[in-house]
This record gives structure tokens, C-alpha cells and sequence, in this order.
């Protein structure tokens, strides 16, 4: 792996740890996703402007966070947790970057925070599956939290973590970043986060955003197929969608250049007009 840049340093506050690259510009959050954890924004930390204020948190049940008090916990308590967070750090403002089930959380808290959010930019979009909270898991969501049981963190890992990228055997370090972040998974916050999933509703979420929105996805992913990314378009009023060629779903960790060039092009575009009167556009 990469040496971490001197800058860059882990805490924990509110209950919740982090990795933060401090500086005097923008404050991004990066929301990780649902087999991740903060430390997979590493190598886009490293890409992003010198200037800029980047955290990426570990979300509840994650790293060293405190996993959420309810058993089957919806988008609004990431939110809330993440609402206790910001102000721990004393953020009123932010840019949101959610990743795959950092999407729910960003847009929820987008929805709840309207005042607290800048811009947001949704990569890997993961709609949810809409189920009542406290039902039967689906037999994919069910069979996921027995395979970790079985196999244990780093197997389970090993068997996943590849699909996260589109050439796992091309980039041996991006290969080794996303198992063993998936290797550090847990329970109870694992399990909380797959509830989550099965019950999340980004479309319906985003209906309520206001703030400039940008989704970015990469053709090589088979977690999130680009329907999803077109659903939470739509929903959005037809938003673009950025694709980055030859990136799999882990877009942070396989493409990170590719995709803060992404980042910064999205959100200077914010300042020419609706995010909505862009073209389509895919980054090789």
C-alpha cells in the first residue's frame, strides 16, 4: 500500500472515527459504502486540491464507530448520526461525496439538512430496496449476512471484494484496499447496514433535494448496474450522469484521478447553471 500523506490523521469524535486531510477550502465528507470503510478514500485524498478540507468518516458499526442503537436502523439515523457528527467538528456547511450506500446517507441527510449541504455528488448510486424495516431480509440479503458468518470477514472478502473493480487483477493495490476493507466488517454494524439497504428509498429521498447533485458511475461496475445511477437521475429531474471508463464499482480506489478530476468538473459547473442543462459525458 501507499504511504499516507503527512497531512492526512485519524480520530474519533461523537462516537464516530475518521481520517481527516485538513485544510482551508472546501469541507467534502465521503460517505463510504456498505463493504468499505473510511480508509478506502485514501487514495482520492491523495488526488483531491492541497487546499481542500477532506473527511471521510467510518459510519456507525464501522472501524471504531459506535454501531446505532436500533437493530434494523433506516436512513434517517445514519443521518442523525451524521448530523452529530458535523457538529462535533464544528461543520455547518458541507460538500457531501456518498459512495454506493453513502448515497442513501448522503441524500437523506441532504433532505433532512437542506441548509448544511453545498453540493452533493452520488457515485455508484444504490437505490434500496424499498422493503418495510423489520420485515424478512430477501433471500440475497439473508444469504449475504450467513456467508459472513461462514466464512469469516476475511474469506467472505476475498470471495467479494474483486467485484468491486473492473480489473482487479490489473491493480494489485487497489485489489488489496478493497479486501481488506471488507475483511475489517463487523457486526452488529454490518448487519445494521444491509437492514438499512433493504429498506432504503433513494429515489424517493432525492425528490426532496434541492442542492446542486451530481452522480458519477463507472462502466466496468457490476455491484450497481447504470439503472440504478438512471433512477436516481430521473429523480432528480434528469440530472447527468458521469460515466469513468474502465472503472468498476469501487470508483475512490480503482480510478481516483479519474474521478477528482470528475469531482472538480462537476462542481464547477455548479456555478455555470443547472446541474440538469449538462451534457452526458464519459471520462476515459
Amino acid at each position: 500500500m501507499s504511504a499516507l500523506p503527512l497531512s492526512v490523521a485519524h480520530d474519533t469524535i461523537a462516537g464516530i472515527s475518521y481520517w481527516r486531510r485538513t485544510g482551508h477550502g472546501r469541507q467534502l465528507v465521503c460517505l463510504h459504502g456498505i463493504g468499505s470503510n473510511a480508509g478506502s478514500f485514501l487514495p482520492l485524498l491523495a488526488e483531491l486540491p492541497e487546499d481542500w478540507d477532506v473527511i471521510a468518516w467510518n459510519a456507525p458499526g464501522y472501524g471504531a464507530s459506535e454501531p446505532l442503537a436500533a437493530d434494523w436502523p433506516v436512513e434517517s439515523d445514519y443521518a442523525e448520526a451524521l448530523s452529530r457528527f458535523l457538529n462535533a467538528l464544528g461543520l455547518d456547511r458541507v460538500t457531501l461525496l456518498g459512495h454506493s450506500l453513502g448515497t442513501l446517507m448522503a441524500a437523506k441527510f441532504a433532505a433532512l439538512y437542506p441548509a448544511r449541504v453545498t453540493e452533493m455528488i452520488l457515485g455508484a448510486c444504490a437505490c434500496g430496496h424499498g422493503q418495510v424495516p423489520g420485515g424478512n431480509l430477501s433471500d440475497a440479503a439473508a444469504a449475504r449476512l450467513a456467508e459472513l458468518d461462514d466464512l469469516g470477514a476475511r474469506a467472505f472478502a476475498e470471495k467479494r471484494g474483486p467485484r468491486l473493480l473492473a480489473d482487479p487483477d490489473g491493480n494489485r493495490e487497489a485489489r488489496e484496499r478493497v479486501i481488506d476493507a471488507m475483511a475489517s466488517v463487523k457486526q452488529p454494524g454490518y448487519g445494521q447496514a444491509v437492514r438499512m439497504l433493504a429498506s432504503g428509498q433513494l429515489v424517493e429521498n432525492l425528490k426532496d433535494i434541492r442542492c446542486p447533485t451530481h452522480i458519477i458511475w463507472g462502466d466496468g461496475d457490476v455491484v450497481t448496474p447504470r439503472i440504478q445511477s438512471e433512477r436516481a437521475s430521473a429523480a432528480l429531474g434528469g440530472a447527468p450522469i458521469t460515466e469513468i471508463s474502465g472503472s468498476g464499482h469501487a470508483l475512490h480506489v480503482e480510478t481516483p484521478a479519474e474521478l477528482s478530476r470528475v469531482i472538480l468538473s462537476c462542481l464547477e459547473s455548479t456555478n455555470e447553471g443547472p446541474c440538469s442543462d449538462k451534457k452526458e459525458e464519459t471520462v476515459q
